[in-house]
């Protein structure tokens, strides 16, 4: 019986030896896919960058400009290239440093007052220290950049207008309604202020 006994507990040693070992090679092949899971995973989020796809900051003195894109209107200006990436469009940007580009909404906005006294008629321009990619999100979405500005006008009062704190007001009220609506659909703004080229109340 005692015989029995120690060569039992050679097995049972070899097998819990064997258990062990399988267990540890489980043990650091799920740590060495893991490790290579974050690896990888982090590669792929520095290559692809979301914040790559959006407008950059066109610094003052870079002539560099790309060529208008095929297809686009005859007679305009290269859209300019920018250079330094920010983490959003809520970023402050100095206006010694960077480009400034106007981009001129061609029509008018015409639209009813608010109190029906009369109506409003409104050319715009619009300004971006951005670089090329904003004038073609503000070209992509004209369609929804011109209902929300025709909502804009139509809440104007006559009154406010007359003075020019009422027209800044509206400045800014506009410049926020079209970065909102390119923040929505092409996830950045970009747009830095709204000037009047017209403006007529009747």
């Amino acid at each position: 019986m005692t015989k029995d006994k120690s060569e039992a507990e050679p097995k049972k040693k070899g097998k819990f030896k064997k258990l062990l070992l399988v267990g540890v090679a489980a043990i650091a092949l799920i740590g060495a896919g893991a490790g290579a899971a974050i690896y990888f995973g982090a590669l792929s989020a520095k290559e692809a960058k979301p914040e790559d796809h959006y407008p950059k900051l066109v610094e003052r003195g870079n002539k560099e400009e790309a060529p208008a894109a095929e297809g686009e209107g005859g007679g305009e200006a290269p859209l300019k290239v920018g250079t330094v990436s920010v983490p959003n469009d809520r970023y402050r940007v100095d206006p010694k440093k960077y480009e400034i580009t106007y981009y001129p909404i061609t029509d008018a906005f015409t639209t009813n007052l608010a109190d029906g006294s009369g109506f409003l008629q409104v050319g715009i321009s619009l300004s971006t220290f951005y670089d090329g990619k904003v004038i073609n999100n503000i070209k992509r979405q004209a369609v929804p950049i011109r209902s929300v500005v025709l909502m804009v006008l139509a809440e104007q009062d006559p009154a406010l207008l007359s003075s020019s704190q009422g027209k800044q007001r509206l400045q800014r009220q506009l410049t926020a309604a079209i970065n909102d609506v390119l923040r929505e659909k092409e996830g950045f703004g970009g747009i830095d202020n709204v000037y009047f080229t017209s403006l007529v109340i009747q």
